[in-house]
């Protein structure tokens, strides 16, 4: 079979790589701590559960719009104009499978081949993958520890040219814990403002922000119209398996990001768009018990990893990923994960999962138990 060469251009997950790994270590009867996927460990809160079981006896069962219904369109407007202070409609809103498919379809609506896309590094592999799949060029910008992950305007500035026609942002940062302030933001708007760059915002951690509020590029003047703001469910809520995204843009390219849905997943499932609406609309307490429990579970994955000869680690501001430095452990990111994966049975991610800057660097998803984690605190300093 001769594949097209575009699927050569296509990267992965790497998390999901170890977890397969992982898990043939569990079926061998090794007991191995889970810390190198991203999904909280907790269940979807019971409302949420509720709502669905109701929408299906209800007999939600059949196709929608394939931007989302207007009632779960009208609750993510409400939702996102209260948190960004600003006034969005339903018509710039579109459901999705997940928050990946905004990327995949604000890339392929907006991206020329040759076009450049500046984005963080390290971070989300999919960023990369989807930019070299379109045929662009991705432009990374290095997030470097010294500046606890968060980029240099002034190199920011010096990456950009002509043909630059995108900047992707995710703030907490996937996988450093990272967070542009506010202050960063409007530095990077400022650069930006008079050239012809649309801006992706990554902003699916944003209710897992632990040090500081919240800010999003788009509430700058000028810039409601040209960001994509990429949100979810997954993270906020325990729901990654549900597969709920949304993103929320200009009502243009919000209906052409709806036909590439009809194009392809034809519409998000309908009994878990009713659940989003309760999610949005329902008691908050689920969220907020579980962002407790993350912010408590940081402290001991930092003061763990610090006290392990050879790693540093500084707190990470958000997200639920901590992004020890391993240099002095001797040890290239790679190999230091699979001896930790195969002698420790902890599975974590090898920074270089994250791009090239990743290098000296490990990924811990603090998503799991207290007791847990301070069990692989304890394994990784045995095989060390």
């Amino acid at each position: 079979m001769k594949y097209a060469k575009r699927m050569s251009n296509l990267g992965t997950e790497t998390a999901f790589e170890v977890l397969a790994k992982a898990k043939k270590l569990e079926a061998e009867g090794k007991h191995v701590i889970h810390l190198e996927i991203g999904e909280p460990d907790f269940d979807t809160p019971r409302n949420i559960i509720d709502a669905a079981i109701k929408a299906l006896n209800e007999g939600h069962t059949h196709y929608t719009p394939s931007a989302g219904t207007l009632e779960v369109r009208t609750a993510i407007a409400k939702y996102v104009s209260k948190t960004r202070g600003l006034n969005f409609t339903p018509d710039e809103v579109v459901m999705t499978p997940g928050g990946k498919p905004i990327m995949f379809y604000a890339i392929i609506a907006l991206i020329e081949e040759g076009d450049e896309v500046i984005y963080p590094n390290p971070g989300f592999p999919i960023y990369e993958s989807m930019i070299n799949f379109m045929g662009g060029k991705a432009v990374p910008i290095p997030l470097r520890e010294e500046k606890e992950f968060a980029f240099d305007p002034a190199e920011l500035n010096n990456l950009i040219t002509s043909k630059t026609k995108m900047l992707i942002l995710n703030s907490p940062q996937n996988p450093t814990g990272g967070i542009l302030s506010e202050k960063d933001i409007k530095k990077i708007a400022e650069i930006i403002k008079d050239k012809d760059i649309i801006v992706l915002s990554d902003e699916i951690y944003s209710r897992l922000v632990f040090d500081g509020e919240p800010f999003s590029i788009s509430q700058i003047d000028g810039f409601k119209e040209r960001t994509v703001i990429l949100d979810g469910f997954s993270k906020t809520y325990a729901m990654t398996g549900w597969r709920a995204g949304y993103g929320v843009m200009n009502e243009d390219l919000a209906a052409k990001v709806a036909r590439l849905m009809t194009n392809s997943n034809s519409c998000t499932n309908a009994f878990v768009q009713k659940a989003c609406v309760e999610a949005l609309e329902g008691p908050q307490d689920g969220a907020d018990k579980m962002r407790e429990e993350f912010i408590a579970r940081r402290a001991i994955i930092v003061e763990g990893l610090n006290s392990i000869k050879g790693f540093s680690c500084i707190m990470p501001h958000g997200a639920f990923y901590a992004f020890p430095n391993i240099t002095k452990t001797g040890y290239k990111s790679r190999d230091l994960n699979d001896h930790l994966l195969y002698n420790a049975n902890v599975a974590a991610l090898s920074g270089t999962a994250f791009g090239e800057y990743g290098e000296g660097y490990l990924r811990f998803s603090y998503a799991n138990s207290r007791d847990n984690i301070k069990e692989a605190i304890k394994r990784i300093k045995q095989v060390l």
